[in-house]
């Protein structure tokens, strides 16, 4: 072996180390104040939904990741036990082809959703539930939850992202619109990075800053309005978000999805 082949592979060697292995962090990210969020095992800092009553079925624990399932019995997020003002969160993600999910953060409150009834708008079903609030968890249902989203799609197959670039993957869901579409092909994982802090936010994927935006742009405001309608209870909330000490959570949209490394530091 040459002298310089040697120096090369010994460089080679120095970065494999210097970088960590999936969910791990390195002594530079530990000493930068990054904390992980999944030990790659175990639902260790988040709600475990199998130890709930009834238990839920709507995430399990795969290959080094959390992963979202379809057609859950009870239809909910995952949600961190910890609370979280402001802060940078990192996470890998990715999705089933067609398929939709997303992380929620600055969430205001979760709410168990009545029985549907035929016929009934989703937004209708619920702002009823809003008011009167069941007070089971039942067999089988939906808890809904009311924050602000980073979107995660397949802009390619998936109809929500047709309805507009504020529904795309790496949206502030339903307000802002990413810059560009910077998605990797289904089926491969995504890098995502979250900055909140005040009421401003970040969305970064791969690479590429997508959003540069406010919680309190009129676009927050106009989004809502459109969908809830502006004497609901949920627009009130997402528009003056009064709480900032909040859950983040993983969104069961009943599709395949995966989530690995996530790390997240408070500013």
């Amino acid at each position: 072996m040459t002298h310089v082949l040697r120096i090369t592979l010994l460089g080679c060697a120095a970065v494999l180390a210097a970088a960590a292995a999936d969910n791990q962090l390195t002594a530079k990210e530990k000493s930068a104040g990054w904390r992980l969020m999944f030990d790659g095992k175990s639902y260790a800092g988040w709600e475990d939904p199998t130890k709930k009553s009834p238990p839920s079925h709507g995430f399990t624990i795969e290959d080094g990741c959390l992963k979202a399932l379809p057609h859950p019995n009870i239809d909910e997020d995952l949600f961190t036990q910890a609370l979280y003002r402001d802060f940078e969160m990192e996470f890998d993600w990715k999705i089933s082809p067609a398929g939709n999910s997303g992380v929620k953060y600055r969430i205001q409150q979760r709410v168990m959703l009545a029985d549907e009834v035929p016929g009934q708008k989703f937004e209708d079903r619920v702002n009823a539930s809003m008011k009167n609030r069941r007070q089971d968890r039942p067999a089988k249902g939906q808890e809904y939850v009311i924050g602000f989203e980073y979107q995660v799609l397949d802009n390619a197959k998936n109809p929500d992202a047709l309805r507009g670039a504020n529904h795309q993957a790496g949206a502030l869901y339903d307000m802002l619109s990413p810059l560009k579409d910077a998605t990797k092909p289904v089926g491969e994982f995504n890098h995502s990075r979250l900055v909140v802090k005040g009421d401003a936010v970040e969305h970064w994927l791969n690479g590429v800053k997508v959003v540069d935006g406010s919680l309190n742009a009129p676009e927050v405001a106009k989004g809502t309005g459109a969908r809830w309608g502006t004497a609901s209870p949920v627009y009130d909330l997402l528009v003056k978000h009064p709480k900032k000490e909040c859950q983040i959570s993983i969104q069961n949209h009943s599709s395949d999805a995966w989530f690995k490394n996530l790390k997240i530091r408070k500013l």
